[in-house]
C-alpha cells in the first residue's frame, strides 16, 4: 500500500538514546510495524521520540497551576518533529497495585453496570455512585423493602456503595499475635517481636511503663483484661516520664503505622515481618464483594452487581445476550460491546472483580486495549508495545483485526512487535538495526511486509526461521509431583514435571500455567524468574542490579589505596554539581522544567578527583561505559574474576552491547527481562523457571536463549518455561499442555509428552506446533 508524502508523521534528526541522527517518514492512518532486534531503537524512536513529544505538547496547553501537578518532560533530542497527532501509549506496564482497581474499573465495564443498576435495579439504591465500593457510604441507615418483607441494613450513604467494614476492598486483616509478642516472656524480658521497639526505646517504654498491665509478668499470664488492653486498647492519652504520649494497642498500632504502607514502600525487614505476622481474609460483613449492604440487596432479574462481577465475561455475556430490558436498551448495547471486546481480545476468562495487579503483562495491555475499542476519538496515534506478548497462537490473528480495526477508524497505529504473524499485517514496515545499543539506532529497511521479507537485514533474513523437533529428547533424571493442584481455575491437576530436562508448560492465555507453577513445590533450591517489573530509578544500571559494581569498586579500592565508596556515583565519589545524577533538573518557574546534561561532569556521574584513580588504565567512568563483552574481557584480563563472571552472564543473554552504566529507565522490555535472567544466573539453582522469557526477543535472539536454555540443562539444571513461542516449544524435550480452554474452561491437563508426539494432536496448541513445523 502507498502512502502519501504529505500526510506523514516527520521526523528528522532523532538523537534518542542510541537513535544516530534518525530521519524517517511514518504514514498517518495506516499500521506501521517496526521491527528489530532488542535494543536496536524500536521503542526509542515511537515512544521516547514521537509519543513522548506529543504527550508534552499536549501538557503545554494546560494552565500553568495544573502544570505544576504533571511530570516535567523535557524536548527529545530531535531536529525536526511534524504531523503529530494526540499519542495514548498501550504498554505493558503494570495496571499499577491499588488494591481497589479491578479488571470491571479499569476498562468502565463496572461503570457501565453501576448506571444499568442505578436505572432498574430493585429495591433502588441510589445513583450509580450507590454501586461504588470507591464511594463512601458512612451514613443514614434504617428499613428498606426487599421483595415482600422489609430489611434492616446498616448505616450507609446513598451516594456511597462502599463496605464501611473493609472500606471497599473486600478483604480485612487479621494479626497474629504470635508474631507481635514471644508469650513465655515478660516485656521486660523482651517480649515485644516488633522491628523498631527496641528494650528501652519510646516505642517500648509505652508499653512497659503503661501502667495497664505488669511488665515483670511472662504474657502468658496476663488476664483476659491485661491481654486485651496490651493487644486491642483505643487510644488512650497519658504521660511516660513527663512526655504526653498516646497509648493504642499493638494491633491497631502495627495496622496505622506499618499496613498503611504500600508494599513497594517497605523496608526489607520490615515487609518480612508484615508477610509473617499478617494475613487477609474475605471481609465477614461483605462476603468480598466490597459493597454495602444496600448495593448488594439491590437486584436485577435476581442477580446483584456483585454477582455479575464475580461471572466470567464469557459467562456474563449469555446472561446479557438474554437480557430483556428494552426500557435500557441504548446502555445494554454498550454493555454488551463491551463484553464482545473482552471476548475479542481473549481475556473472556476474567472475571469484572480480578485486581488488576494479579494481570501479566499481556494481560495488562490487551484490558487497556478494551477502552480504546470502544473510544469515539479518531485520528490519534496508538502505540503499541508487542501486543503479541503473551498471547498463545491461537488468539494471534484475532489480536491482529483489533489492530486493524483501531486503523480503520482513521487512526494511526504504530507498533513494536517481534511475531512474523502480525509484521505481516503491516501496511508499512520500519526495520531498525543492523545491532542493538551502540551498534543500531539506524533505519536499515522501510517499505511492504513482502519487501522485507527478501531484504538483506537482520528481520528480513530471520523472518522464515524455524527450529526443528530434536531427534532425541533428554531423560527425565527424576520429577518434581504435583498432586490435587486446584489454585485458581486448576480442577484438582495431578501431574509429574520431569528434572533434568528442559520442559515447556504451554496452554491459551488463562488455561493454568501460572497456577499450576505457583502449586509446584518449591525451595531455596528452586529460582523463579516471573514478569514482575525491575525497580530502578535512572541511578540503577546494569552493574548495580547484578552486583557487579561491588567486585568493580573494590579492585579500583585495592589498586588505588582508597575506599570501595569513591567508586559509587551514589555515595561519596558523586559529582557535587548532579549530585550523581548526570543531570541537571532546571525548575523554570511558572514554565517547564528540564533535565539538562550536567555541565560539571559532562554526565559521567563522578568528582573529577575520582576520575584520576584508574584501574587496567581505565577510570570508573570509562569502565560503566563499556559493553559487557569488552567488560567480560577487560577483567579477566586485570583478574576480577566476581566482575567478569557477571559480564559474561550478560553476554550469554544477549546483551553483550549493552555498557555496564546504561540506566535501567532506558532499557527495552526485552532488555529488562534478560538482565533479569543473567541476575538469577549466579544463584545456587537446581529448578529455573523462566516466564515467558522469549518476551521482547527477537527472531535472531531467540536461538541465543535456547543455547543458553541448553547449557543449562546440560549443566546439571532442570529448566522450565512457561511459554507460547513455538520455537521454544519445538525445542524441549518435554511438554505439559493446558486447557483445552481459559478460565472455567481449562485448568486441564490436555497433554503431556515430547514435542513431536504434541504435533499430532487435535488439541489448540498441537495444531499450532504441527503447522509451525510443516
Amino acid at each position: 500500500m502507498s502512502f502519501d508524502p504529505h500526510d506523514v508523521i516527520r521526523v528528522r534528526g532523532a538523537r534518542v538514546n542510541n537513535l544516530r541522527a534518525v530521519d524517517v517518514d511514518i504514514p498517518k492512518r495506516q499500521l506501521t510495524v517496526l521491527t528489530g532486534v532488542s535494543g536496536s531503537g524500536k521503542s526509542s524512536l515511537v515512544f521516547d521520540t514521537i509519543a513522548a513529544e506529543s504527550q508534552r505538547l499536549i501538557n503545554d496547553t494546560y494552565s500553568s497551576f495544573v502544570q505544576g501537578f504533571m511530570p516535567s518532560l523535557a524536548r527529545p533530542d530531535v531536529d525536526e518533529l511534524g504531523g503529530l497527532t494526540t499519542a495514548i501509549i498501550v504498554d505493558q506496564a503494570p495496571m499499577g497495585s491499588n488494591p481497589r482497581s479491578t479488571v470491571g474499573t479499569a476498562t468502565d465495564a463496572t461503570a457501565l453496570l453501576r448506571v444499568l443498576y442505578s436505572r432498574i435495579a430493585e429495591p433502588p439504591a441510589g445513583g450509580p455512585g450507590a454501586y461504588s465500593f470507591n464511594v463512601p457510604s458512612v451514613s443514614g441507615g434504617g428499613a428498606i423493602q426487599v421483595g415482600n418483607q422489609k430489611k434492616v441494613v446498616k448505616e450507609y450513604k446513598r451516594t456511597g456503595g462502599m463496605c464501611p467494614t473493609c472500606e471497599g476492598t473486600g478483604r480485612v486483616s487479621d494479626v497474629k499475635l504470635e508474631e507481635l509478642v514471644d508469650f513465655d516472656l515478660s516485656l521486660d524480658d523482651g517480649a515485644l517481636t516488633i522491628p523498631g521497639y527496641k528494650t528501652g526505646g519510646w516505642g517500648y517504654r509505652m508499653y512497659t511503663e503503661s501502667g495497664f498491665f505488669p511488665a515483670d509478668k511472662p504474657v502468658k499470664d496476663f488476664t483476659e483484661k491485661q491481654r486485651e488492653d496490651l493487644f486491642y486498647k483505643e487510644p488512650t492519652k497519658m504521660k511516660i516520664a513527663g512526655i504526653n504520649m498516646t497509648y493504642e494497642g499493638l494491633v491497631p498500632r502495627i495496622k496505622s503505622s506499618m499496613l498503611a504502607k504500600e508494599r513497594s514502600a517497605m523496608q526489607k525487614h520490615i515487609g518480612e515481618f508484615v508477610d509473617r505476622a499478617v494475613t487477609f481474609v474475605a471481609c465477614p460483613d461483605c462476603e468480598g464483594t466490597r459493597l454495602a449492604e444496600h448495593a448488594r440487596v439491590s437486584l436485577i432479574d435476581g442477580k446483584s452487581i456483585a454477582d455479575l462481577c464475580r461471572m466470567e465475561v464469557s459467562e456474563l455475556a449469555e446472561w446479557f445476550g438474554d437480557f430483556e430490558h428494552p426500557e435500557v436498551q441504548p446502555l445494554t448495547d454498550a454493555i454488551r460491546e463491551t463484553l464482545a471486546n473482552f471476548i475479542a481480545v481473549g481475556l473472556d476468562y476474567l472475571t469484572l472483580d480480578r485486581p488488576t495487579s494479579t494481570l501479566s503483562g499481556g494481560e495488562a495491555q490487551r484490558a487497556k486495549m478494551i477502552r480504546h475499542l470502544g473510544s469515539a476519538l479518531t485520528d490519534v496515534t496508538y502505540v503499541f508495545d508487542e501486543p503479541s506478548a503473551g498471547l498463545h497462537p491461537d488468539d494471534v490473528d484475532r489480536m491482529n483485526q483489533l489492530l486493524l480495526q483501531l486503523r480503520d477508524k482513521s487512526n494511526t497505529v504504530l507498533v513494536v512487535e517481534h511475531k512474523p504473524e502480525t509484521i505481516a499485517i503491516a501496511d508499512h514496515v520500519i526495520d531498525m538495526g543492523p545491532g542493538a545499543g551502540t551498534n543500531g539506532g539506524e533505519v536499515t529497511f522501510t517499505g511492504t511486509y513482502e519487501e522485507l521479507t527478501s531484504s538483506d537485514t537482520v528481520t528480513g533474513r530471520h523472518l522464515s526461521d524455524k527450529v526443528a523437533v530434536k531427534d532425541e529428547v533428554r531423560e527425565a533424571t527424576g520429577a518434581i509431583e504435583v498432586r490435587g493442584a486446584g489454585l485458581n481455575n486448576l480442577r484438582d491437576v495431578d501431574v509429574d514435571i520431569p528434572l533434568g530436562v528442559l520442559t515447556a508448560v504451554t496452554g491459551v492465555a488463562g488455561s493454568g500455567k501460572s497456577s499450576l507453577i505457583r502449586e509446584m513445590p518449591k525451595d531455596d533450591t528452586v529460582v523463579y524468574i516471573d514478569q514482575s517489573p525491575i525497580s530502578g530509578s535512572r541511578r540503577s544500571n546494569p552493574a548495580t542490579y547484578t552486583g557487579a559494581l561491588e567486585p568493580i569498586r573494590k579492585a579500583f579500592a585495592k589498586e588505588n589505596d582508597v575506599k570501595p565508596a569513591l567508586f559509587s556515583p551514589n555515595s561519596e565519589g558523586a559529582c557535587p554539581n548532579c549530585k550523581g545524577a548526570g543531570v541537571v533538573y532546571v525548575d523554570l518557574g511558572f514554565m517547564q522544567g528540564t533535565d539538562t546534561l550536567c555541565e560539571v561532569c559532562e554526565g559521567r556521574r563522578f568528582d573529577s578527583a575520582v576520575l584520576d584513580y584508574t584501574f587496567g588504565g581505565r577510570s570508573i567512568a570509562d569502565v560503566l561505559d563499556m559493553p559487557a563483552a569488552e567488560a567480560a574481557e577487560f577483567f579477566t584480563d586485570n583478574k576480577v574474576p566476581a566482575a567478569a563472571k557477571i559480564c559474561r552472564r550478560l553476554a550469554d543473554v544477549g546483551l553483550s552491547y549493552i555498557t555496564l552504566g546504561q540506566p535501567l529507565t532506558t532499557l527495552s522490555g526485552g532488555e529488562r527481562q534478560r538482565l533479569k535472567l543473567a541476575a538469577k544466573l549466579g544463584d545456587k539453582a537446581e529448578v529455573v523457571i523462566l516466564d515467558e522469557p522469549t518476551t521482547g526477543l527477537h527472531l535472531a535472539d531467540t536461538h541465543v536463549l535456547l543455547d543458553l536454555l541448553d547449557a543449562m540443562v546440560d549443566a546439571g539444571t532442570s529448566v522450565i518455561v512457561i511459554e507460547h513461542n513455538l520455537a521454544v516449544v519445538a525445542h524441549a524435550d518435554h511438554v505439559i499442555d493446558l486447557g483445552p480452554g481459559a478460565g472455567s474452561g481449562g485448568g486441564e491437563i490436555v497433554f503431556t509428552g515430547t514435542p513431536r508426539e504434541l504435533a499430532g494432536e487435535d488439541s489448540p496448541t498441537g495444531r499450532h506446533l504441527a503447522a509451525y513445523l510443516g
